[in-house]
C-alpha cells in the first residue's frame, strides 16, 4: 500500500524550520560590523583575557576619625563644665559671667508665699483692685522694668536717702533694692495717735506713736498712691498707671515728691506731741500698769 504523503506539506516544514537558521547567520554577520564600528571608540574596554590585569586594583575606603568637639576654647570650657558637674561640683559657683549671685534654692520647709521679697509682696497687695491679683503682679512688673531701664537718679542733698545706700548710678542695676531706697527713706518713724477726751473738755490727746517696718512701709506706700492717683493721665492701655508709679518712685529718690512734705509735716507734729506724753491722764495710765 502506498503511502499518503504531501508533498507541499513536506516543503512547508522545512521553509519554517530554516527561518531561524537563517535569521541567526544574518545577526552573526551584522555582529562582526558592529564591533568594528565601536573599535574606534576610546572608552570601549577590551574583553581579552589580560584585561583585568591592566586596571588598576580600586582602592579600599578609609573612615575618617570622629571629630567630637572643635578645637576652640568654648569647647574646652564645656567640657570643663562637664568634668566638674561629674565629680560633683557647682557649675555656678564664682562664675564672673553672673553680675548677681544665683538665686537659693528654694528649701523643704519653704512657703510658696515668701518666694518674693517682703516689699514686693506688700506693694503687690496694696495695688491690688477688686481682687485682681494678676493685674497687681503685671503692674508691679512694669514698674521695676521701668526703674530697670531709666537713667541713674540725681539725688538731692537736702533729701538723702537712708544711710549706706549704694550709689545713684547703681541702683537701676538692683530694682528691687530701688524700690525698697525710695519706700524706707520717705516712710514716716512715727505717726499721731489721738485720744479722745483725755484732754479734758472733749478734746484729743495727741500721742506720738513709733511704728513697726511694716507700718511704715504701707503708710508710704499709700501715699505715693495718692499721689499717684491724682496725676493726669498722659495716654490709654495697661502700662500708663505702672509708668506714672515708676515715675513717681523716681521723684522719690531724687527729693522731688511731695510725700517729702508729708513726712516732715507728720515728723513735726510728732516732735511738738511729745511734751503730751508727761500728761497727768496719761502718768496715771502708768502707775497704773
Amino acid at each position: 500500500m502506498a503511502s499518503k504523503v504531501n508533498p507541499w506539506g513536506v516543503c512547508r516544514s522545512l521553509c519554517i524550520r530554516s527561518r531561524p537558521a537563517l535569521q541567526c547567520a544574518e545577526r552573526r554577520a551584522a555582529l562582526p560590523l558592529a564591533r568594528r564600528g565601536l573599535a574606534d571608540d576610546t572608552t570601549t574596554r577590551s574583553d581579552g583575557p589580560n584585561a583585568n590585569a591592566s586596571r588598576p586594583p580600586p582602592a579600599k575606603y578609609v573612615r575618617p576619625p570622629p571629630e567630637h568637639f572643635a578645637d576652640n576654647w568654648l569647647n574646652a570650657e564645656a567640657l570643663a563644665k562637664l568634668e566638674q558637674a561629674a565629680a560633683g561640683q557647682d557649675l555656678f559657683d564664682e562664675d564672673p559671667g553672673h553680675k548677681f549671685g544665683m538665686p537659693a534654692l528654694p528649701g523643704k520647709d519653704d512657703k510658696l508665699q515668701n518666694r518674693y521679697p517682703t516689699v514686693i509682696h506688700q506693694i503687690t497687695r496694696l495695688l491690688m483692685r477688686d481682687g485682681k491679683l494678676s493685674q497687681a503682679e503685671r503692674h508691679m512688673s512694669l514698674i521695676l522694668n521701668f526703674l530697670r531701664t531709666a537713667p541713674a537718679p540725681k539725688i538731692n542733698p537736702l533729701r538723702p536717702l537712708l544711710p549706706g545706700s549704694p550709689p545713684p548710678e547703681q541702683l537701676p542695676l538692683n530694682p528691687i533694692l530701688y524700690l525698697t531706697l525710695a519706700i524706707d527713706s520717705v516712710a514716716p518713724l512715727m505717726r499721731i495717735k489721738n485720744m479722745k477726751g483725755m484732754a479734758g473738755g472733749g478734746n484729743a490727746l495727741e500721742l506720738p506713736e513709733p511704728l513697726t517696718a511694716r507700718q511704715r512701709r504701707r503708710i508710704a506706700i499709700l501715699w505715693i498712691l495718692d499721689v499717684v492717683n491724682k496725676k493726669k493721665s498722659r495716654g490709654s492701655g495697661r502700662t500708663q498707671f505702672a509708668s506714672r508709679m515708676a515715675e513717681e518712685i523716681v521723684s522719690v529718690v531724687e527729693g522731688k515728691s511731695s510725700v517729702w512734705d508729708k513726712r516732715q509735716t507728720v515728723h513735726k507734729l510728732a516732735t511738738a506731741a511729745r511734751a503730751n506724753l508727761n500728761h497727768p491722764a496719761i502718768a496715771s495710765k502708768r502707775g497704773r500698769r
